[in-house]
């Protein structure tokens, strides 16, 4: 059996490193979209709650009703109601989707300050303002995200200078709450003079930020162990799995295991992967097991995902996100 376990004392020691960085437990909303990246939708939010994490980011309605009952403050960043919730807000990408929007419903709106991706632009704010009105919606917020936090490229700062300007003009006529900053963005900065910041990876321990020496101290949350299906002696020469594009390069032990791509292991890593204890994987990457020159009944896969992501060529967000939920999940 395939099973993921989940560290909460590493969970909570990165949350209490975004905790000091933002200065308020009530600034921090978690995201917990995509299955909390991988990590299990209900098990992140029932420990962000035991936490004292009152707020919630999803990509989803479905994925809102869910943890419902863990937060006080949910944002949906991809999706629309049936009927207004006190609780749940709504993500307004475009103008043309206002009017999709039933009346009462609490609603945010998504300024694009360059990323050019979702969210209207700031020459259409005016009207964008008018037209939630006329909707009979309620606007709490308006917020943008950056493209290029994680990059020292100067145009985090463009972005940023442009999110504050907005800010400063809507603050003379409306009373609302502004938020922009991710994970990186939180990072990078001294300070957090935001209401709130939406933090993802960082609290699952994952951050890649070089030039933030504050990100070196977090601490992956996730591990991965596979069990063993079968083992068999090969002599030197012989092959395995698909294609026979691994040959044994002496007498040996190679175990298969039951975790393929069908439940997240990227192929990428087919013929190239290492394990954290130096475990060689032997061949491709099938759909429901992988092979290893290993005699191990159980094997760790991985504890950093962004070790997988180098042998992959990616990020450690797909390697995370590829994880099924199928796969068990606990609480360790």
């Amino acid at each position: 059996m395939t099973r993921i376990t989940l560290s909460k004392a590493n969970f909570f020691h990165n949350l209490d490193i975004i905790k000091e960085k933002t200065k308020s437990i009530q600034k921090i909303a978690l995201v917990l979209k995509d299955n909390a990246y991988g990590h299990g939708l209900i098990e992140m939010a029932a420990l962000a709650k035991e936490y004292g994490i009152s707020r919630a980011v999803v990509r989803s309605h479905s994925e809102a009703q869910k943890i419902e009952e863990f937060f006080e403050y949910i944002l949906v960043l991809a999706d629309t109601p049936k009927v207004p919730s006190k609780k749940i807000r709504y993500t307004i990408n475009d103008m043309q989707k206002i009017k999709e929007f039933p009346k009462g419903t609490l609603v945010e709106l998504k300024v694009d300050t360059g990323m050019s991706r979702n969210g209207i632009s700031p020459k259409e704010l005016k009207e964008a303002l008018s037209s939630i009105k006329e909707q009979g919606l309620v606007v709490e917020s308006i917020f943008t995200h950056h493209a290029c936090a994680d990059e020292l490229d100067g145009k985090y700062e463009l972005q940023k200078e442009q999110f504050y300007k907005l800010k400063e003009r809507v603050s003379q006529t409306l009373k609302l709450s502004f938020h922009s900053s991710n994970s990186a963005a939180l990072f990078r900065d001294d300070t957090c003079d935001e209401e709130m910041v939406r933090v993802g990876i960082a609290a699952y321990g994952c951050l890649e930020l070089p030039f933030a020496s504050s990100a070196e101290e977090l601490k992956p949350v996730l591990s991965l162990y596979a069990d063993k299906n079968s083992s068999r002696v090969l002599e030197e020469g012989e092959s395995v799995g698909y294609g026979a594009v691994f040959s044994t390069r002496e007498k040996t032990v190679v175990s298969n295991y039951d975790f393929g791509y069908a439940d997240g292991f990227l192929r990428a890593c087919s013929q190239n992967y290492t394990t954290p204890e130096g475990i060689e994987i032997a061949g491709r990457i099938s759909m429901d097991n992988s092979s290893f020159v290993s005699d191990k009944d159980t094997l760790l896969i991985f504890t950093d995902a962004r070790d997988v992501a180098k042998f992959a060529d990616t990020i450690s967000y797909e390697v995370l996100t590829a994880l099924k939920p199928h796969l068990k999940r606990e609480v360790v």
